[in-house]
């Protein structure tokens, strides 16, 4: 089971200390760098955060880099970790242009990414940028799509409810064959649907070990309807952090994550050293 690690960058990090913590992380033996994505926060919002029970964002954050951006600047600083996007909000996104980063950055990295995505959940962010919140799920089925058609050899083009492509030139294409890792975020029924009929992957979030294993079950009977198997594709977990500890990824790895991701926070390398060493230690046991 490979382990990789949940960060995030804000406007008070210093751009040098991304590029140390990058290398850091690699150096360790971490298999993979994670980082989320809002692109705009506010003091008081109606939408509740799933994974918290005052359905506040923890940490009650006022801004963080954008996941391609800083990704691109760690692929720069490393050579063999992955990079993932944990979790791309597809549907707020024009899909071409999000085509283009996530093809741009896998050129760059020489095929070094994970596109971890989702529908989203904060309304007012939606609002804000004009994207429509009550189509979400649809759109984003139908901007990935539209990605895999710019992603395939030759001319694209696609034809759908909620957008349309005309054919076009996009080059340069993933470096990954036919495109990187499409791993789908969410542990409800939709969402685990969407895995089942549209990803190659699953990343489960802020999960014990026993609703990981329920909700694995669920999604080996969604993927058998949609003619599939686990083998079609990987499962990545993110436990919940109360019940992080050797124990509960010995247990991830039992039910059959193929990556577990561990938040992995600090704001200086004297920070993220000590906390690096403890995820070590707990990883190995």
């Amino acid at each position: 089971m490979k382990i990789g690690v949940a960060m995030a960058f804000n406007h008070i990090t210093p751009p040098a200390f991304i590029g140390e913590a990058a290398q850091a992380v690699e150096a360790a033996g971490f298999d993979a760098i994670w980082l989320p994505e809002h692109v705009i926060f506010f003091p008081e919002y109606e939408s509740r955060y799933p994974y918290s029970a005052n359905g506040r964002i923890p940490g009650e954050p006022d801004g963080i880099l954008d996941p391609f951006s800083a990704l691109t600047y760690i692929a720069a600083h490393t050579k063999r970790v992955r990079l993932g996007t944990g979790i791309c909000l597809v549907p707020q996104r024009n899909p071409i242009y999000t085509a283009r980063m996530v093809a741009d950055l896998d050129y760059l990295s020489g095929g070094r990414v994970d596109f971890g995505v989702g529908i989203g959940w904060l309304k007012e962010e939606f609002d804000n940028l004009r994207m429509d919140f009550s189509t979400r799920a649809r759109r984003t089925v139908e901007y990935i799509e539209v990605m895999r058609a710019l992603w395939s050899p030759g001319l694209a083009a696609y034809e759908g409810e909620t957008y349309q492509l005309a054919p076009c030139h996009f080059n340069p294409k993933p470096v990954q064959s036919p495109h990187p890792p499409i791993l789908f975020g969410g542990e409800s029924e939709p969402a685990l649907r969407r895995v089942a009929s549209h990803g190659d992957g699953w990343y489960g979030f802020n999960l014990r070990p026993e609703a990981f294993a329920e909700r694995l079950g669920r999604l080996d009977a969604l993927l058998a309807e949609a003619g599939r198997s686990r083998a079609d594709v990987r499962i990545y977990v993110g436990p919940n952090r109360d019940s992080l500890n050797a124990e509960a990824l010995a247990q991830f790895e039992a039910h059959g994550a193929d990556q577990v991701i561990v938040p992995l926070m600090a704001a200086n390398l004297e920070k993220l050293k000590p906390r690096m060493e403890a995820l070590l230690r707990m990883v190995r046991g």
